[in-house]
C-alpha cells in the first residue's frame, strides 16, 4: 500500500448497497464473538437476544484512555475511535438488552492477513423472534421477496424503537481497536422528536458543523477535523475530500490527509416532515484509522517473513535429503 495516499474502504459498502439491508445478528453470536450450537425451537425476541448475548456487563468497563478535554467530541453514545474491540462491543451491548452483536458478514479491509485472523468489526442489532417455518412457508416468503424486488418496493428493515450498529476495527489479532463507528435509531411511534430538535442536540454534541444542508428535508450535518485536530471550515478543500459516512450499511474511507470526520442524517416521517423519523451518525479518525491500517498489514507481514525465515533454518537442519 502507498505511504503517499490510500483509501482504505471497507467492501461492506459494496455488497450493502447490493442488498439494500443488512441481516440480522446470528444466533450464538454472543460478545465473546465464540459461535455455539445454533438453538432451536420457537423462541421470543428476548429469549433469542439472552441466548446470543453471552455474558454481557453493565455498565461497560472501559479501561481506554478518555479522549483529551479539549478534544472534539469523538464518540458515538460513548463508541469512539481507540477503544478496543471487546469494549466496543461491550458498551454497544449495553446500550439495550434486545441488541445482538454479530461478526461482519463481508470480508472486511483489503489487507494481506498472511492467514491471521483478524476482527475487522461487528454490527449489532435487535434480536427477532425465532420461529419454525414449513418449506410452504419459506417459500411463500421467498415469492413476496422476489415480488417486492420487481417491483422496486422500499422495505425497511428497522422498526420503531430500534437501533443498529457497525463498528470497524483493525489491528494485530487479539489487539483490535475501534477505527469507525455508526449508528441508525428509529423513534418509537407516537414519540418522534422534531426535526430541529434532533439537529440541534447533534451539534450541542458534537458542535458547530462544517457544513448543514436541508435536501429535500433529510438534514445532513458533517464537522470535519484535520490530521491535527483542527477544525475544518466549509471553504476549506478538505471539506468536501474528507467524507463522513453516517450509515452503519455505509463503507468508510481512510486518508493520511483527514483527521476525525462525523456525519449525521435525520430523515422525516413521510406524513409529517417537521417529525423526524429517524436519524444515524457515523464517526471515524480517518489518519489515525490509515495509520493503523498500514501498521497491521506490515506488522504481518514481518510475523510471516520470521515465520518462514525459520522454517528455511529448520529445513537446513532437519530436513530430509533427497534420494539421487
Amino acid at each position: 500500500m502507498s505511504r503517499t495516499r490510500i483509501l482504505a474502504t471497507l467492501a461492506l459498502s459494496a455488497v450493502l448497497a447490493a442488498c439494500g439491508q443488512q441481516k440480522p445478528a446470528a444466533p450464538g453470536a454472543g460478545a465473546s464473538g465464540e459461535r455455539r450450537p445454533p438453538p432451536s425451537g420457537n423462541a421470543s425476541a428476548e429469549q433469542v437476544a439472552e441466548e446470543s448475548r453471552g455474558d454481557v456487563d453493565c455498565p461497560a468497563d472501559v479501561d481506554t484512555p478518555a479522549r483529551a478535554a479539549s478534544a472534539p467530541a469523538d464518540d458515538v453514545v460513548g463508541v469512539r475511535p481507540g477503544l478496543t474491540y471487546d469494549e466496543a462491543q461491550n458498551v454497544v451491548l449495553c446500550t439495550a438488552e434486545l441488541l445482538v452483536a454479530s461478526p461482519p458478514s463481508t470480508s472486511g479491509f483489503n489487507i494481506k492477513t498472511y492467514g491471521a485472523t483478524i476482527r475487522q468489526g461487528f454490527s449489532a442489532r435487535f434480536a427477532e423472534p425465532r420461529v419454525e417455518k414449513t418449506s410452504q412457508q419459506i417459500m411463500k416468503e421467498m415469492q413476496d421477496d422476489f415480488i417486492a424486488r420487481s417491483g422496486n418496493a422500499v422495505r425497511q428493515d428497522m422498526k420503531p424503537g430500534e437501533a443498529k450498529w457497525y463498528v470497524s476495527t483493525m489491528g494485530t489479532p487479539g489487539q483490535e481497536r475501534v477505527i469507525a463507528v455508526a449508528r441508525e435509531e428509529w423513534f418509537a411511534e407516537g414519540r418522534n422528536p422534531t426535526m430541529e430538535s434532533v439537529a440541534d442536540a447533534l451539534i450541542r454534541k458534537y458542535g458547530t458543523p462544517t457544513r448543514k444542508q436541508v435536501i429535500p428535508q433529510v438534514i445532513t450535518l458533517a464537522w470535519i477535523h484535520d490530521p491535527q485536530g483542527r477544525f475544518v471550515p466549509e471553504t476549506s478543500p478538505n471539506a468536501m475530500r474528507c467524507t463522513a459516512m453516517s450509515s452503519p450499511d455505509g463503507g468508510t474511507s481512510f486518508s493520511p490527509d483527514c483527521g476525525l470526520v462525523i456525519g449525521a442524517q435525520v430523515r422525516p416521517v413521510r406524513e409529517n416532515p417537521a417529525l423526524a423519523q429517524n436519524f444515524q451518525v457515523g464517526v471515524a479518525d480517518q489518519a489515525a484509522g490509515y495509520e493503523l491500517i498500514v501498521q497491521t498489514e506490515q506488522a504481518l507481514e514481518s510475523a510471516e517473513m520470521k515465520r518462514r525465515a525459520e522454517q528455511v533454518e529448520d529445513a537446513a537442519k532437519n530436513a530430509d535429503g533427497p534420494q539421487l
